[in-house]
């Protein structure tokens, strides 16, 4: 008599997340706004942590995406947004409106927010450049998911100043990592830093030890194609290629041990927004898209 390997079928629809860089408010924003809201369209995530989100006294992109979107937001505006207001001013911008920008992470949920908390990290470097962390647990059907976003320190030179953001960073997440009561914790974010870099192997946990013994996160890219280099920071994008520096895969989505039972582990995950909408590059970055088991 002969078997046939039993595969089990997946436990129904997957809880997705995802992570975008948005570029603040460079280029023609108010296309890329549009492209902006093409991709989420498309994508469907049902959680999304966003960084380099604008807000003025007229808006924030943030809370127009969740109204289009019909989800919950959560938005942390950096205490020290003057960098970026210097950055639009090279370009040529109105100084009175620069001014009055705000700069910062934001969450997008599909379903409610229990709660949220916002981190500031440490500042260090050649100027304090405001880096939070934004910390929200959703109301997701089965359970809680504690779900952060957050932004690094941008200059290749500035790994300490990464470092000492992760110490701070790491703790505020383990909070969210009791088994049976929730999902393990996500976090999110584009960390200027690639995987093989001290403050990621910091941040992981299982291959250098992290500032909470016990606690490890693992790279959700760990599931995808070993073949794809997974390039967030992709020179394919014009933005980019102006800057000189290498592809490089930049933007994370790491996850908690997910328990026996399989619950918050990874599906599948991939690249998005790595070509025009309609001929307008949505963002610099690519986004990251994680589909986790329910």
């Amino acid at each position: 008599m002969s078997t046939t390997p039993h595969t089990p079928e997946p436990a129904g629809p997957p809880l997705r997340v995802m992570t975008w860089n948005v570029w603040w408010r460079f280029g023609d924003w108010r296309a890329r706004r549009e492209a902006i809201l093409a991709v989420l369209r498309e994508q469907a995530p049902d959680v999304v942590g966003l960084q380099e989100v604008w807000a003025d006294a007229e808006g924030n992109l943030a809370r127009w995406l969740a109204a289009q979107l019909g989800m919950h937001v959560a938005w942390s505006p950096s205490p020290a947004p003057e960098r970026w207001r210097r950055r639009l001013l090279h370009q040529g911008q109105d100084p009175v409106l620069v001014d009055s920008l705000e700069f910062g992470n934001a969450v997008l949920s599909r379903w409610p927010l229990l709660s949220t908390e916002v981190l500031d990290l440490p500042g260090g470097g050649h100027e304090d450049e405001g880096r939070t962390a934004l910390q929200v647990f959703v109301d997701a059907p089965r359970r809680p998911l504690p779900f952060t976003t957050t932004h690094l320190n941008s200059s290749p030179a500035e790994s300490a100043v990464r470092v000492a953001q992760v110490r701070e960073l790491v703790p505020f997440v383990a909070r969210g990592r009791r088994r049976g009561e929730h999902y393990p914790p996500v976090l999110t974010g584009d960390f200027n830093a690639v995987a093989e870099s001290d403050e990621l192997r910091l941040c992981q946990g299982y291959l250098t030890a992290g500032p909470v013994d016990g606690f490890v996160l693992v790279d959700s890219w760990r599931f995808a194609d070993p073949a794809d280099p997974g390039f967030t920071w992709d020179r394919r994008n014009p933005f980019v290629a102006r800057v000189h520096q290498p592809s490089a895969r930049i933007d994370h989505v790491l996850v908690g041990l997910a328990p026996f039972t399989g619950e918050g582990s990874v599906r599948d995950v991939r690249r998005v927004a790595v070509d025009p909408v309609d001929g307008v590059w949505a963002s610099d970055h690519a986004a990251v898209v994680v589909d986790l088991e329910p």
